[in-house]
C-alpha cells in the first residue's frame, strides 16, 4: 500500500495541544490496524532543544538512538507504538545546518542556495525519511510546530504545499484552530479560525479537516459557519472540547467525533471498528479511584508545567495501575529550609518524594536535605539522574561522615568527588549533543528493589547525563549500606543505587520516565507509587479516601 501523509498545523495561538491531538489520531489509526510513523517539525533555529532552558522549551525527550527531541515525542510514545528516532524530529537549525554544510562542501555545484528549493527540498526529504524508518509504514503523521502566520514556519509550510502537490491523492491536511468564547458577549467567535485558514490558503495549503479547540461544545450553527467560511465539508469540522478528567480522554473524544473514520475515508484506508476499552478503563479509574496518594516533587523547574512532563505523566501511570488518584505537590528546591525540623514542616503532607534530573547548582542543598529526611524517616524516595547523585552525596556526607562530599559539577576542587565527570566528557567544549545519550543496557543485582520491579536480569534505559558515581568510593559506601543495584553492561558504572534497610529509596542514573505509558506503567514508577501507598497505610492506619 502507498504510504499516506497527514500534516497537522495549528492556528490562532500556541499551546492548543497539536502534539496531543496528533498522538491521539495516531493511536486511533493504530487501533484500525495501520502502522504509523510520527514526525515533529520545529521552526526554531536551535539544532535541538538539548541546550535550551526548560523554562523556554519544557523537557527534552530522548530517544533510544540518543536524539534530544521535542517533548511532543513523549506524547507520541505514551499514546502510540510508533518507532521514534532521530528521524522523528527535525528543526530549522538541523535543516539549515545540513544545507549549509553541503554548500561548503560544494555539493550544489556553484548554484545559488535558496530557501526554495534547497531548504524546502531538505524538509521534504526528512518527511520521506521518517516514513522509511521501518518497513511497511502505512501513515506518516507530521506535526508542524508554531502557529500559522509565524515567519519561522513559512519554509515548512511551503515544503508541505509542495509535498501535497506532488503526492496529492496520498496527503491530508488537518488544521487545529482555536474557537474562543467571549464571556462579555456570550458568544463563540469563528473569525480567528477563518483568518487562520485564510493565511493557510494564501500559502497554498487547503485544510481537509478543521479540528476546533474550544472550552464548550459548539452549536450546529457555529460548525456550519466554520464549514462555509473555511471551505471544508461539514463532516470535517471536528470539535475538540477541553477534557474534564484527563488528557487520556482525548482519543475517546476524537473517536466519538468520527475523525478516524473520516481520515480513513479521505485517504482510502481500511476502517475497521476500534476497541478503546483499555483507555475507557483508564478514565473510569480516574473518575472512581480507590484513594488519593500525594507525591512531592523537589526540583528547579517545578512551576513550569512542561519541564518535568514525562515525570508527572509516569507518576500518574503508576497511580492508575494501583487504582489511585495522584496529587502532586511542587517544591522549589532552592527555597527549602535546611534545618531538619523546618524542612520536615515545609515538606509535610506527602507520601513520598521524587527528585528529578537537572543541571546547575541552584537547589542542590535543598535536594540533599530532602534525601536525608527521606532516609532518616523511612519515607519513599525516588531519585532520577541528578536525583540519584543527590542520594549518593547525601549518604556520603551524613552516613560516611564525609562532610565535604560533593559532585565536581558544583565543586571541581572537592576533597571527596562522590560524583565526577564521565571520562569521555573531559575536554568536551560543545554542550549540544555531547552527553551520554540514548539507550544503554544495565545488569541488575538480584534481591534488590530494582530487580523486584523489573523481574529480569538486564534492562535497557535511556540516558542524558555528563556525571557519574565515582567508584573510588564504592567499597566504603557499600560497607555502610549503599547498594549498587544496577551497573552499566560491560563497565563497572553505577546505574541504580538503593539504601539498605530502607522501605523504598532508589536512585537511577537514567530516565525511566521516557518509557512509561498509561497502558503500561514503568516498573519503577509503579513500585514507587506502591511504596507510597504502603507508607500512607502505615502512617494513617488505613488508606485515605478519594476526594
Amino acid at each position: 500500500m502507498q504510504t499516506k501523509y497527514i500534516f497537522i498545523t495549528g492556528g490562532v495561538c500556541s499551546s492548543l495541544g497539536k502534539g496531543l491531538t496528533a498522538a491521539a489520531i495516531g493511536l486511533l489509526l493504530e487501533k484500525k490496524g495501520l502502522k504509523i510513523a510520527m514526525l515533529k517539525l520545529d521552526p526554531y533555529l536551535n539544532v535541538d532543544p538539548g541546550t535550551m532552558s526548560p523554562f523556554q522549551h519544557g523537557e527534552v525527550y530522548v530517544t533510544d538512538d540518543g536524539a534530544e527531541t521535542d517533548l511532543d515525542l513523549g506524547h507520541y510514545y505514551r499514546y502510540t507504538n510508533s518507532f521514534l528516532s532521530r528521524a522523528s524530529n527535525a528543526t530549522s537549525g538541523q535543516i539549515y545546518n545540513t544545507v549549509i554544510k553541503r554548500e561548503r562542501h560544494g555539493d550544489y555545484l556553484g548554484k545559488t542556495v535558496q530557501v526554495i528549493p534547497h531548504i524546502t527540498d531538505e524538509i521534504k526529504q526528512r518527511i520521506y525519511q521518517c516514513g522509511k524508518q521501518q518497513e511497511n509504514i502505512d501513515v506518516v503523521l507530521v506535526e508542524i510546530g508554531g502557529t500559522v502566520g509565524d515567519i519561522e514556519s513559512l519554509p515548512f509550510l511551503e515544503a508541505i504545499r509542495q509535498f501535497t502537490y506532488e503526492n496529492r491523492p496520498h496527503c491530508l491536511n488537518i488544521h487545529l484552530t482555536y474557537v474562543p468564547y467571549l464571556k462579555a458577549a456570550g458568544e463563540v467567535k469563528t473569525k480567528p479560525s477563518q483568518h487562520s485558514v485564510q493565511i493557510l490558503r494564501e500559502i497554498g495549503i487547503f485544510p481537509d479537516i478543521i479540528v476546533c479547540r474550544c472550552e464548550f461544545s459548539l452549536s450546529e450553527e457555529v460548525k456550519d459557519k466554520i464549514s462555509l467560511f473555511c471551505n471544508v465539508n461539514r463532516r470535517a469540522v471536528i470539535e475538540e472540547v477541553d477534557v474534564e478528567h484527563s488528557i487520556y480522554e482525548v482519543p475517546i473524544k476524537l473517536h466519538d467525533e468520527g475523525i478516524d473514520a473520516l481520515i480513513c475515508e479521505l485517504l482510502h484506508l481500511p476502517s475497521p471498528p476500534v476497541d478503546l476499552r483499555e483507555w475507557e478503563t483508564i478514565i473510569e479509574t480516574i473518575r472512581h479511584p480507590k484513594g488519593t496518594i500525594t507525591v512531592g516533587i523537589v526540583g528547579k523547574y517545578v512551576q513550569h508545567q512542561d519541564a518535568y512532563k514525562s515525570v508527572f505523566e509516569s507518576l500518574i501511570h503508576g497511580a492508575l495501575a494501583a487504582g489511585y488518584k495522584l496529587q502532586i505537590k511542587r517544591f522549589e528546591a532552592d527555597k527549602l529550609p535546611l534545618d531538619s525540623q523546618q524542612l520536615s514542616k515545609a515538606l509535610e503532607g506527602c507520601d513520598g518524594y521524587l527528585v528529578p534530573g537537572g543541571f546547575g547548582e541552584r537547589g542542590w542543598l535543598g535536594k540533599i536535605h530532602t534525601a536525608k529526611l527521606c532516609r532518616e524517616k523511612n519515607i519513599p524516595y525516588f531519585g532520577i539522574c541528578l536525583g540519584m547523585q543527590v542520594l549518593a552525596v547525601e549518604f556520603a556526607r551524613h552516613v560516611l561522615g564525609l562532610d565535604d562530599a560533593n559532585s565536581t559539577e558544583f565543586d571541581v576542587d572537592t576533597k571527596h568527588p562522590i560524583i565526577s565527570l564521565l571520562s569521555e566528557q573531559r575536554g568536551v567544549q560543545d554542550l549540544g549533543g555531547t552527553m551520554r545519550l540514548g539507550a544503554y543496557t544495565c545488569d541488575l543485582k538480584p534481591s534488590t528493589k530494582a530487580y523486584q520491579a523489573y523481574k529480569r536480569d538486564q534492562i535497557s534505559e535511556r540516558h542524558r547525563h555528563r556525571y557519574e558515581f565515582n567508584n573510588a568510593y564504592k567499597e566504603a559506601m557499600e560497607k555502610a549500606g549503599f547498594i549498587i543495584a544496577g551497573t552499566l553492561k560491560g563497565e563497572n558504572l553505577c546505574e541504580i543505587a538503593e539504601i539498605k534497610g530502607h522501605p523504598w529509596m532508589v536512585g537511577v542514573q537514567f530516565h525511566p520516565e521516557f518509557k512509561s505509558k498509561p497502558t503500561d506503567p514503568h516498573p519503577l514508577f509503579r513500585d514507587f507509587i506502591q511504596a507510597m501507598i504502603t507508607h500512607q497505610e502505615k502512617v494513617h492506619g488505613n488508606t485515605q479516601s478519594a476526594e
